[in-house]
């Protein structure tokens, strides 16, 4: 594998200045009618100019030299390098160093359960080595895209969407766990590339759409339980709370079959979904 180094490059506005000077040879060749003067000055200049090349900051160029890796060029500004490692083929080795986006489809796959879902996830990435980017693989975006559905395929299979085992994260309720085993997989897939992955995470989950309504009405289901046993315990809280309040106060004397009916009373208003109608009993709990 390539690894980068950091070549200096010639100062562009030195270059310049020798150029302007080798101008002045040609007009001084051409007042002294001297065709050796011209015709050197000429030729030094057209094979000076093509050495020159501009970069903006998180800018990169990759210099190579009859098929061998010279170095790379990372300093801002107006540069100038031996023609021979820059000419019109070497276009493309110009490398952009600034993070982008990659907003990935959203994909169909199994979770560790075997449930169909929908994922898909947002990747920062920039290039950090730039002569694995551009030798070590064909075309570095393109191997980002393909790696990163690769991962996010991966990351599906072994998370459950939910309903995990006892202390088993999730890809709904362990997103930050989820988010940075994506980052360590996506790294190790990018390091053959020289690319950085500055921050992956899920931007979809959900449910395939054909067992989406099922899932919603057992999630439904689920929480209608356990608000029901929140309310159940409070309830009993209540109950035994009031009994052992009359019992201490000597409000009054119940024995174990008031107490069973006064307990069915107080549960029937506190666990139930609507308001309770009171029943005035004009006689006796016996009668």
């Amino acid at each position: 594998m390539n690894k980068e180094f950091i070549r200096s490059s010639v100062n562009g506005w030195f270059m310049i200045l020798v150029e302007l000077a080798l101008l002045g040879g040609t007009i001084f060749g051409a007042a002294s009618e001297s065709p050796l003067i011209i015709f050197s000055t000429i030729g030094l200049f057209t094979i000076l100019t093509p050495g020159f090349f501009i970069l903006q900051p998180n800018e990169a160029r990759v210099l190579t030299l009859f098929g061998t890796y010279k170095g790379t060029v990372r300093t801002p500004g107006l540069h100038w390098v031996n023609p021979l490692m820059f000419p019109m083929a070497q276009l493309n080795l110009k490398v952009s160093l600034r993070s982008r986006n990659l907003n990935g489809h959203t994909l169909k796959v199994n979770d560790k359960k075997g449930n169909p879902i929908e994922i898909s996830a947002v990747v920062v990435w920039r290039v950090q080595d730039t002569a694995k980017s551009v030798f070590d693989v064909d075309d570095y975006c393109e191997y980002v895209k393909i790696q990163s559905e690769a991962a996010i395929r991966h990351l599906a299979s072994i998370y459950p969407y939910d309903h995990g085992e006892a202390g088993e994260k999730t890809l709904r309720c362990g997103m930050g766990e989820v988010a940075e085993s994506l980052r360590n997989e996506l790294t190790d897939r990018f390091s053959q590339a020289g690319i950085e992955v500055v921050e992956a995470r899920l931007s979809h989950l959900a449910y395939a759409p054909e067992i989406a309504q099922a899932m919603l009405r057992r999630q439904q289901a689920e929480a209608v339980i356990a608000a029901r046993k929140v309310v159940v315990e409070g309830a009993v809280s209540m109950v035994e709370m009031a009994l052992t309040k009359l019992s201490e106060r000597g409000v009054v004397d119940l024995d174990e079959e008031r107490k069973a009916s006064m307990v069915s009373n107080l549960l029937v208003i506190l666990c139930g979904e609507k308001e309770a109608s009171p029943v005035i009993n004009t006689g006796t709990l016996y009668s």
